[in-house]
């Protein structure tokens, strides 16, 4: 079937400019994306400085990973994956509130489930835990 002009529609799409405003469209949804997720972080660790330093009485209650691995393509057709670890411990305070903090390894090896004392921190970032 022809149209625009005894084209055909893929024709018509790839030479009539719509190959590039849907690869303008694509390439500004990367950027944007990009952007907002910079933006965020940096609001992130503007607000974290602007928080107080707290130390609370706390519990850990509990402590999970998060792994996400990604697949690369090397020279020669050499595959290998790498994998990124990230911990999070949730502390509970005296009122019973609980608060999930992203962690070091070490200080996930360090910490456990039941362990009480000094949580340290200043907006949602772990300073560190004393514990009794």
């Amino acid at each position: 079937m022809y149209g625009f002009g005894g084209m055909g529609f893929l024709d018509s799409f790839l030479f009539g400019g719509g190959f590039q405003i849907l690869f303008f469209l694509i390439f500004a949804l990367v950027i944007g994306l990009f952007i907002a997720t910079a933006v965020r972080g940096i609001r992130q660790w503007h607000r974290n400085n602007n928080s107080p330093r707290l130390t609370v009485d706390a519990a850990v209650v509990a402590k999970r990973t998060e792994v996400s691995h990604h697949h690369h393509s090397g020279a020669g057709n050499a595959h290998y994956t790498t994998s990124s670890t990230w911990y999070y411990v949730t502390f509970q305070v005296e009122s019973g509130d609980r608060l999930e903090l992203p962690v070091s390894g070490r200080e996930y090896g360090l910490l456990v489930e039941g362990d009480r004392g000094c949580l340290t921190f200043q907006g949602t970032r772990y300073l560190g835990f004393a514990q009794r």
